[in-house]
């Protein structure tokens, strides 16, 4: 698809690169549409024959961009008088490349087949509690991702060369000294909040909640937040996250019959992202400019609406009444208890995603330390458990009862995705924490307001 100039304007190296990069973008499309089946409906027992589909399909689009005319093309380009546009692309592309280019096309088959393996691995470690399950397969993802940064770049911090797979014009140096700011700042500032003696309306969803009437309310929200269904879909699965293009951008969420706010805060952050990428043009697919800016961009999108428009009391006063219909049995709920009741910080807060939106950053500061040790070598991977719960004492004061509610709670490992800094690296969540800071009263030491 063009992006801005006419086939007139277009040098023909560039047409012909975005010819390339189209072709290498739609083989990488299939295979996120693959990885979204076996997470969702994929029956329990196909896991041999996806990590093979997805290991040939990333196989097939590594060759592609760098066994093929890209390298060349982008010589030709190097002196060729380009749009904004077309030098964007250009330089996205390169950066791609040149990454590309240094991995050998059988670590990248390996690591696709390994991460297929891993979520399967992980997903039945997390159900049965039993961390050593996963632990080979995460010893092998850590050694990979080693492998593929020394072949990008043999002199750098490996821990930098993968976060700038997702964070390509951050500094690593500087994320830290956010989460260094982050951890410095907010460890005693949830203390204090926790000493204080203000009464809140904590127990305004106590009870039980039908999960299929959940998720049907959970469909409402995203209509209500004009969600496009007719280029997604809702699921469930073990993970919320969200999968897709500007075409078909799906959505899964998970229920707890106890938790419902826990679901539709899941539902909403999903929608943040589905949103962005639904809003990203369409005559730009398949190239650089159609796609994500980074990753951290993303998170500020799904955070943003989570918390600042899902927690807000205005929000309540706009959906409890659907609440109360799906949920008669809280007729008396009111949207200033709901309000409360969703912004408080909780004292026992194990779950990075059902975590309050001020406790939610130790979380990942927590995964993000733990990611580094690995990556360096100084953490193995049998102590990751011990590390874990160490970490969550010394940060949130608690200690995890259990190994699945501890170091296996999170998805991003068995996809050896090793970039925990990224989610509290955000405007909203990072770079203006200082404003939630802010929303607590001084005179009372109530914290509610997200």
């Amino acid at each position: 698809m063009a992006t801005e100039a006419s086939a007139v304007d277009t040098p023909e190296a560039y047409a012909d690169l975005l010819n390339e990069i189209e072709q290498v973008n739609a083989i990488e499309s299939a295979s996120e549409i693959l990885s979204w089946d076996q997470q969702v409906m994929m029956p329990e027992g196909g896991t041999p024959a996806r990590s093979k589909q997805l290991s040939t399909l990333s196989s097939l689009s590594h060759e592609l961009l760098v066994d093929g005319p890209v390298g060349d093309l982008l010589d030709q380009l190097e002196d060729e008088s380009l749009t904004d546009d077309q030098e964007a692309v250009v330089r996205e592309v390169r950066r791609q490349y040149v990454r590309a280019e240094r991995v050998p096309s059988e670590l990248v088959e390996e690591i696709s087949e390994a991460t297929s393996e891993a979520l399967g691995a992980w997903e039945s470690a997390r159900e049965n509690d039993d961390f050593e399950e996963f632990a080979p397969h995460l010893r092998r993802l850590v050694d990979l991702k080693r492998q593929y940064a020394e072949h990008i770049d043999s002199e750098a911090d490996p821990y930098a060369v993968l976060f700038a797979d997702y964070e390509p014009w951050l500094p690593l140096s500087q994320a830290e000294s956010i989460l260094d700011e982050l951890r410095e700042t907010l460890v005693p500032l949830i203390e204090d909040i926790r000493a204080s003696e203000v009464d809140l309306a904590t127990d305004a969803f106590e009870g039980t909640y039908d999960t299929d009437t959940q998720e049907d309310l959970s469909r409402e929200v995203l209509e209500l937040l004009n969600y496009d269904f007719g280029r997604g879909r809702l699921d469930v699965s073990t993970h919320p996250f969200t999968s897709g293009n500007q075409f078909d951008c799906r959505v899964t969420t998970r229920f707890d019959e106890r938790d419902p706010i826990g679901a539709l805060t899941s539902t909403i952050h999903e929608f943040g992202h589905a949103y962005y990428t639904l809003g990203l043009p369409d005559e730009a697919f398949g190239t650089p400019l159609g796609d994500h800016r980074n990753l951290s961009v993303h998170e500020s999108q799904s955070r943003l609406w989570e918390n600042h428009i899902g927690r807000s009391e205005a929000f309540w006063d706009l959906l409890l009444p659907k609440f109360k219909d799906a949920f008669p049995e809280a007729d008396d709920l009111s949207s200033r208890a709901a309000y409360e009741a969703a912004n408080q910080v909780y004292d026992e807060n194990f779950i990075r995603v059902e975590a309050d939106e001020l406790t939610y950053h130790l979380h990942i500061i927590v995964r993000f330390e733990i990611e580094r040790e690995l990556i360096s070598g100084d953490l193995a991977v049998d102590a990751v458990p011990e590390r874990w719960n160490e970490l969550y004492e010394e940060y949130l004061g608690i200690t995890p009862p259990s190994d699945a509610m501890g170091c296996l709670q999170d998805i991003h490992w068995s996809h050896g995705s090793f970039e925990g800094v990224i989610e509290s690296v955000t405007h909203e969540d990072a770079g203006c924490w200082n404003c939630v800071y802010e929303r607590q009263h001084p005179a009372r030491g109530d914290f509610y307001r997200r």
